[in-house]
């Protein structure tokens, strides 16, 4: 599979704990446009497993990132729509793409069932009925998208979405290829990646729009052979317990 998107470089923020004060993620945002980043994505989570204690609302940074600065692309990496209102999210979603000038991206998943967010607070577990949820919220965001509500996303055919797959599962992976991209987690290296592309280029028509392939490594590690595998998007990620110090200093060491 080509990589019809440019090669991009973003860091992957878990809001928790050190990162759960909004100031911080907007000052580390504005550090890494000044580096040349590409892209700043924040976890989508209300409460998360022991040891995290502090969390912040991913969606409210994310609109104070795109009110101080200009380049980077951002977004929730992922929002499971089974827990959403879909029409609130077709709100958030228009209103964020517009507040930061169409650079918005939309990561959506089933989300995860041992993070201790779905049972206590009512919300559905059964993956089979987050996945049914999933597509169903998927098609009426774009109906709101494309008419239903007003004013529409300054994107243009719609804010591209992503979704997350988690390795080796293979139904994301299908619904997926009606998107603009995949995040898949878990990947057990460069090859297993590699593979996936290949599966992605078969599934996808070939009059389909660039598709995005999205990778998470640790600070340090070379992004290299994940671009060669097909990557179009590397990103940094610090685990669920980031610490300011460690992403300031990835920051400052460049996208490269």
């Amino acid at each position: 599979m080509s990589n019809a998107r440019p090669f991009r470089r973003g860091l992957f923020l878990a809001p928790f704990d050190e990162l759960s004060d909004p100031l911080a993620l907007v000052e580390l945002a504005v550090a890494a446009e000044a580096a040349a980043w590409d892209g700043v994505f924040l976890w989508d989570h209300i409460v998360y497993r022991p040891p995290v204690r502090a969390v912040a609302d991913p969606w409210v940074a994310l609109s104070a990132i795109a009110a101080h600065t200009e380049r980077l692309r951002l977004g929730p990496m992922v929002t499971p729509l089974s827990r959403r209102r879909v029409q609130k999210v077709a709100r958030e979603t228009v209103t964020l793409d517009r507040l930061s000038r169409g650079r918005l991206i939309l990561g959506v998943g089933l989300g995860s069932s041992n993070t201790r967010e779905l049972e206590p607070f009512g919300e559905v577990s059964d993956p089979r009925e987050r996945a049914r949820l999933l597509d169903e919220g998927l098609a009426r965001l774009t109906s709101m998208w494309g008419g239903e509500f007003e004013p529409p996303p300054l994107q243009r055919p719609r804010i591209p979405v992503w979704v997350a797959a988690r390795w080796p599962n293979r139904r994301p992976v299908a619904r997926a290829l009606v998107w603009d991209g995949i995040f898949p987690i878990e990947l057990p290296g460069p090859g297993a990646l590699a593979e996936l592309a290949a599966e992605i280029a078969r599934g996808r028509p070939p009059d389909a729009g660039p598709f995005d392939l999205v990778v998470e490594i640790e600070p340090g590690d070379d992004p290299g052979p994940w671009r060669e595998a097909g990557a179009t998007w590397v990103l940094t990620g610090f685990g669920r317990q980031p610490h300011v110090d460690e992403v300031r200093a990835a920051i400052a060491a460049g996208p490269a």
